[in-house]
């Protein structure tokens, strides 16, 4: 308690605090610190205090508190962050991320359409297919399968979808195995949204995910992922030898270290980030 008291002490004299305000402090230092030490967080407090652990610690770490008492909470750690990390968003995380999920497997990708077109309803067997089709088959993160629609899908030689949400726009071929699905799909929406059409609002980041949790299935059947369908379509390309030039382009992706994580997935393929970057480099067109 002694050693965790000094370097709450050292903290809250550099943000030159009031005294009466000090115990408060304190306590919410205790509480993050103790957050993290569950989590197999570093008690390093430059790793504390990343924006990101902040978040967990008032989102996750408070639940069931009232909105007042996590902003209240945020404002301690917060306020000694930003002379470590500068503003949110303009940092590394100094720590690993987790693994990305696992590829789904041929057996997987099978029974995953199976429980879409097992729906109630078409509309719903629609949208659910849709997840399948341009998350394995394009890469679509969910914000950008949420604002596709079926106009964006067509045929130029093979299959493309134009991506128009998000932040990096592009073209990207669906995968053989799923284009004629992707044409069909984009006919059936038309001019409207290929995912949940109707007046639905789709700015929340838990659009697709919330959707993908309501749908019937066996207990013992695959999860359908957002995420796990995107890895899913980049693991498919690296282990196909697509250059990672290519890659990055199709994926929406800006650095060649971010592939690392689903390299880890790929038999015979280097997640090293200095191995992909010296890979990028030699292939990468002058």
């Amino acid at each position: 308690m002694t050693a965790a008291g000094s370097w709450q002490d050292v903290l809250l004299a550099s943000a030159r605090r009031a005294a009466r305000e000090r115990p408060r402090a304190r306590s919410v230092l205790a509480g993050l610190a103790g957050f993290a030490a569950r989590r197999g967080i570093s008690p390093a407090p430059g790793c504390l205090l990343d924006w990101d652990v902040i978040e967990a610690f008032c989102v996750a770490g408070l639940a069931g508190r009232a909105s007042s008492t996590r902003g209240t909470y945020r404002s301690v750690p917060c306020q000694l962050a930003a002379p470590v990390h500068g503003k949110p968003g303009c940092r590394a995380t100094p720590f690993p991320g987790a693994r990305a999920p696992a590829p789904c497997s041929p057996a997987e990708r099978a029974e995953l359409a199976a429980i879409a077109r097992a729906q109630r309803g078409p509309a719903k067997r629609a949208s659910a297919l849709a997840l399948v089709v341009f998350g394995i088959g394009a890469g679509l993160r969910p914000g950008e399968l949420a604002g596709l629609r079926g106009g964006h899908v067509t045929r130029r030689g093979q299959v493309v979808v134009e991506v128009t949400a998000g932040p990096t726009p592009r073209t990207v071929p669906v995968a053989a195995r799923y284009a004629g699905r992707a044409l069909d799909l984009a006919r059936e929406a038309g001019a409207g949204f290929v995912f949940r059409p109707g007046p639905a609002g789709r700015a929340g980041k838990n659009f697709a995910s919330i959707f993908a949790q309501r749908l019937a299935r066996d207990p013992s059947a695959p999860a359908l992922s957002a995420g796990r369908c995107r890895a899913s379509f980049i693991c498919d390309h690296l282990a196909a030898g697509t250059t990672l030039h290519e890659l990055l382009a199709i994926a929406g992706i800006t650095e060649p270290e971010s592939l690392a994580r689903c390299a880890a997935h790929v038999p015979g393929m280097s997640s090293s980030k200095a191995a992909l970057r010296a890979r990028w480099h030699a292939e990468n067109p002058r």
